[in-house]
């Protein structure tokens, strides 16, 4: 429901382009882990709109309180979407729910930097450093990483909230570009922090390709 909805929704919003390294244009295959960056509050409702439009529908590691949420928290449940309960001693239970859908041939898409950038502009920036919950998840699953690089986002939401609301009541208007490229899968190895950093890498290098087909503005400090 969550992905049929974004697929819907988000191109109200502003365009979406979708490119892949695939030579036949498909996307992520079954029981992969989908590596995505993270700018925005508006990005995992792009990221499921792309993935749809390749034929996946992805179960999402997401924060916990979203889970709190009437409505939206019953549909993650029901969907078999997995909380990521942080810096508590139940964060490990997320592992295991990602590795059951995995095991059950769905990919599974986790946000490695673990929360959003604190800058307040909407200029694009590469990842930030990746926790090891994705190096963890990889090892113990055997499971492949794609990487997926989106842009766009921060210009439907970034910023304060009141700056937010803005964003989102005007997009309609502006229509910003939103463009998320999926790279060529990799197989994490090494340490948990050489597998994070290798992980990072390759979202770092899709972001780029989609920054350079959508012409989006970069941060000065990149």
């Amino acid at each position: 429901m969550l992905s049929a909805l974004a697929h819907r929704l988000v191109p109200a919003f502003g365009p979406l382009t979708v490119t892949t390294d695939a030579a036949d244009g498909s996307g992520p295959g079954p029981g992969t882990i989908v590596a995505a960056n993270h700018t925005s509050l508006f990005d995992p409702a792009v990221v499921l709109a792309a993935l749809r439009r390749l034929g996946v529908d992805p179960v999402v590691m997401a924060t916990a309180g979203l889970w709190r949420i009437p409505v939206l928290g019953s549909a993650l449940a029901r969907e078999g979407h997995v909380p990521v309960h942080r810096r508590t001693v139940h964060a490990g239970d997320s592992l295991n729910g990602a590795r059951a859908a995995l095991d059950a041939g769905r990919c599974v898409l986790i946000y490695g930097e673990g929360g959003l950038p604190a800058r307040r502009d909407s200029g694009e920036a590469a990842p930030e450093r990746f926790r090891y919950g994705i190096a963890r998840l990889a090892r113990e699953s055997g499971a492949q990483v794609v990487p997926l690089g989106q842009v766009g986002a921060r210009r439907v939401t970034s910023g304060g909230a009141g700056k937010q609301l803005a964003g989102v009541l005007t997009s309609p208007v502006r229509r910003p570009a939103l463009h998320v490229h999926v790279g060529t899968p990799v197989t994490l190895t090494g340490d948990p922090a050489t597998a994070a950093e290798q992980a990072r890498r390759a979202v770092t290098a899709a972001w780029r390709t989609a920054v350079e087909r959508s012409g989006a503005a970069v941060h000065p400090s990149v």
